[in-house]
């Protein structure tokens, strides 16, 4: 304690306890799908369409990052429990509102897999984020109108 308030190291080894126990959970099959989108500018749309970013190609690097990092979801996220994985989808589209990143995934397990898509898609648009980042900056070395946006989960389902 500091000044007669819990020190906040303090109240977090307090709190986090353990991953939650699934053991009574039933295997059944479970699916989500996430989405999001960068925001970039024409100029660095233009170069993903040609082709023509330095780093490589845009969308087959992003699509590795955003499956490596549904697969490494709970080494990322501490209260996430590991899941065998049976099936992981990344596809992109290229618009004039920048580039969106769906990512579905698929397992036979006990609990939600939720997670691992939306960590896909903030994955895979950190990356793509990455690549073309130089094309994005204004004069002062900012990105003033780069932005990742509508990060959400699309759908979790349940089967039996």
């Amino acid at each position: 304690m500091k000044n007669g308030k819990q020190d906040w190291g303090e109240l977090m080894e307090k709190e986090i306890r353990a991953v939650v126990d699934i053991t009574e959970k039933l295997v059944i099959k479970r699916t989500a799908k996430a989405t999001g989108l960068l925001k970039i500018s024409k100029t660095a749309r233009t170069a993903i369409i040609n082709d023509d970013v330095k780093k490589g190609n845009v969308i087959e690097a992003s699509t590795i990052a955003a499956i490596q990092a549904v697969k490494e979801t709970p080494r990322i996220i501490p209260h996430c429990h590991p899941i065998p994985l049976e099936g992981c989808d990344v596809n992109w589209s290229l618009d004039e509102e920048g580039l969106r990143c769906n990512v579905s995934v698929v397992a036979h397990y006990k609990t939600g897999i939720e997670m691992e898509a939306i960590t896909g898609v903030c994955a895979g648009l950190l990356c793509a984020l990455d690549m073309i980042k130089s094309f994005e900056k204004d004069s002062t070395g900012q990105y003033p109108n780069t932005e990742i946006c509508d990060v959400k989960i699309l759908e979790k389902v349940k089967s039996d």
